[in-house]
């Protein structure tokens, strides 16, 4: 039986400390005018401390305690309780008005993914979802995520879908934060391009781990974060700051061919752009330069286009298979990059394997 989870009571007032001495004073049978006198204040302030309108400085409880044998701290800890409630009833009404701006978030998904918890209060939803993106305000939000001053250029489909964009990337840099890096090395991490190019013909489950220990050994963070709706996209390139670049890709049923190619394409933002860059991978270059030195990048990492002649003449899957062994990669490769040469899109497409995901 699954458990309902609790939320804890949020009372929607504040009852300031003043009404607790006004008891106190009643239980002692003293007036105002009298309390006033032992304390050495004056009945104004005493009237405004009971109204809620002056705070109870620590001065003024050392005096209390003296009065009415009620420990100083006890009026401290009041004044703090009234002080801190009265905050959060005033960003209550602040987030009220900002309520808003959770419809461009896929806070539905969020939630499915066990990143933030489910609540039916709209408010504390909000808040879960700032600090999911660790930002005070949606206005904060915006100065990070909308137009952010600390981006130099980012990819123009980041503008067309912000709220699921910003989320899908927030979780990769969540997850690449957990990920102990050395500082980034632009030699090493070459090296370990060439040795990752060597595991394309394992599984998953034997090429992830060192993958990520090539990338990690150089600087590099690997995060995979399944796709989200309305945010197909293959991959993206942050680094998070100049000794740490992230790679994200997206757990997608794709095929190796794909996935390959996705990595590499990020690798080589991480090699030849701009570390204020956050760039994203669509699968497609448009007019975006940076994109397409990515793309070539990896099709020239991956099978240098030297060999395109003598892939696009094989003709059996044996000839595939055999090619693939000579360029050392998976077969699934070479198939797919025999399918983009000639556009024969249905061949070979057994030799690729299609990777299912462990989330």
């Amino acid at each position: 039986m699954r458990a309902k989870m609790q939320y804890a009571y949020e009372p929607d007032y504040a009852v300031p400390p003043g009404q607790t001495l006004l008891e106190v004073m009643e239980s002692l049978d003293l007036t105002q005018k009298e309390m006033a006198a032992r304390t050495g204040l004056t009945v104004q302030s005493l009237n405004r401390i009971i109204k809620g309108r002056q705070p109870i400085s620590y001065e003024t409880a050392a005096r209390l305690e003296l009065v009415t044998k009620v420990p100083a701290g006890f009026w401290n800890n009041l004044e703090a309780q009234y002080q801190e409630q009265m905050a959060r009833l005033d960003e209550r009404e602040r987030m009220e008005a900002e309520l808003g701006w959770l419809k461009d978030i896929p806070v539905k998904e969020l939630c499915d993914r066990k990143v933030i918890p489910y609540s039916k209060d709209r408010v504390a939803q909000l808040r879960e979802v700032l600090s999911f993106f660790s930002v005070s305000s949606v206005d904060a939000w915006k100065e990070v995520w909308g137009a952010p001053k600390v981006a130099a250029r980012r990819s123009a489909c980041f503008e067309t879908r912000p709220g699921p964009a910003s989320v899908w990337i927030r979780l990769g840099e969540l997850q690449a934060a957990k990920i102990e890096c050395r500082p980034y090395d632009k030699e090493c991490f070459k090296a370990s391009l060439e040795a990752i190019r060597n595991l394309t013909r394992k599984e998953p489950e034997d090429f992830l781990p060192k993958m990520r220990d090539l990338c990690a050994v150089a600087g590099v963070a690997l995060a995979l974060v399944p796709e989200m709706k309305k945010v197909p996209w293959n991959g993206a390139t942050k680094w998070l700051h100049s000794e740490k670049a992230m790679i994200l890709l997206s757990l997608r049923g794709k095929g190796e061919d794909i996935f390959w190619f996705s990595f590499f394409h990020e690798a080589g933002h991480v090699l030849k752009d701009n570390k204020k860059d956050l760039l994203i991978n669509t699968g497609n270059p448009q007019d975006d330069p940076r994109e397409q030195r990515a793309d070539d990048f990896a099709a020239e990492f991956l099978i240098p286009k030297k060999n395109n002649p003598a892939i696009k003449a094989v003709r059996t899957k044996n000839e595939v298979r055999l090619l693939a062994e000579k360029l050392g990669v998976s077969s699934g490769i070479v198939a797919g990059r025999y399918r983009h040469l000639t556009k024969k899109w249905s061949w070979f497409k057994g030799e690729t394997r299609t990777f299912k995901w462990a989330e």
